[in-house]
C-alpha cells in the first residue's frame, strides 16, 4: 500500500502540440506524420462532432463532416501552420473547424465521409448513442465543445494513471480506488475490507493516488497550452466547465 508506482516515461505517447511537431517535422505523407494526425483525430473528434451537432446539422452531416475536416486537414498538411506560441490547442483547432464549415462545406459535401480516406468508423464509436446523453438544455455550441474536451483530458488522464498501476503490478489497488477520483468513493472501511488493510492506509494510498492524478491532468494540459503560466488557469477552467455541467 505504501509503494507507488514508477512512471515510466516510455508508456506515455505524444500528445496534442507534441504531435503536431511530429507531424510538421515528417512530409505529408510521412508515416509518423500520419500516425500522428490520425491520433489527434481520435483524440478530439467526439468534442468536435458535439460542437457541429449544436450547430444545428444532423447526426449524419455532422459524421460527413467530422470526418472530412479531418481527412482534408491530413491530406493537406493543416496542421503545418499550427504554432503553440499561440495559445491553446483546443482553441486552435476550434477556429480551424469553424473555418472549415464556413468555407468548405459544399465541397466537403462531394465526398462523403472524407472520400476515400477513413480515420474514424462511425458504426463503432456510436456518436449519437452518446450524444443522447449530453444535456438537453445546453445550446451553447463552444461550451458542448469544451466540456468534451474536458471530459477527454480528465480521461486520457485516467488512462495513463491505471496503466501506471497496471504496469507496477497494482491493478487491484486502482480499481478500490479510483471511484475517489470521480466523486464515487464508497466508504473508506469498506475498500479497507476489499484491500485486507486499514483505513488509515487507504487514506495515505488515496491521497498519493489524488496527487498523481493531479500531476498526470496538468501534464496532459501542459500539451495543450502555449506556456507553462497558461496551465493553472487552464486546469480552473476545465473545473469550471465541468461544474456547468
Amino acid at each position: 500500500m505504501n509503494d507507488e508506482p514508477v512512471p515510466d516515461p516510455k508508456q506515455f505517447a505524444a500528445t496534442h502540440w507534441s504531435l503536431v511537431r511530429i507531424a510538421q517535422a515528417d512530409d505529408a505523407g510521412g508515416t509518423h506524420a500520419r500516425r500522428a494526425l490520425e491520433s489527434l483525430c481520435r483524440t478530439y473528434w467526439y468534442p468536435l462532432y458535439t460542437f457541429i451537432r449544436r450547430r444545428g446539422y444532423s447526426a449524419a452531416d455532422a459524421q460527413d463532416l467530422t470526418q472530412a475536416f479531418f481527412a482534408r486537414f491530413i491530406a493537406t498538411g493543416g496542421f503545418a501552420s499550427a504554432d503553440r506560441g499561440r495559445g491553446r490547442f483546443r482553441n486552435y483547432l476550434l477556429g480551424a473547424l469553424k473555418h472549415f464549415l464556413a468555407n468548405e462545406w459544399n465541397r466537403a459535401r462531394m465526398q462523403k465521409r472524407g472520400g476515400d480516406v477513413t480515420f474514424l468508423e462511425w458504426d463503432a464509436l456510436d456518436p449519437e448513442r452518446r450524444y443522447a446523453l449530453e444535456p438537453a438544455q445546453d445550446t451553447d455550441p463552444e461550451l458542448s465543445y469544451d466540456r468534451e474536451w474536458a471530459l477527454e483530458s480528465i480521461a486520457r488522464a485516467m488512462d495513463k494513471l491505471r496503466r501506471e498501476f497496471e504496469s507496477a503490478g497494482k491493478a487491484g489497488l486502482f480499481e478500490a480506488l479510483k471511484g475517489s477520483l470521480t466523486s464515487q468513493e464508497p466508504p473508506r472501511e469498506v475498500t479497507a475490507a476489499r484491500l485486507g488493510t486499514t483505513e488509515g492506509a487507504v487514506k495515505v494510498a488515496t491521497h498519493r493516488l489524488r496527487q498523481r492524478f493531479r500531476q498526470i491532468l496538468r501534464e496532459e494540459i501542459a500539451e495543450t497550452v502555449g506556456s507553462s503560466d497558461e496551465i493553472d488557469e487552464e486546469m480552473r477552467y476545465l473545473v469550471s466547465v465541468l461544474r456547468q455541467g
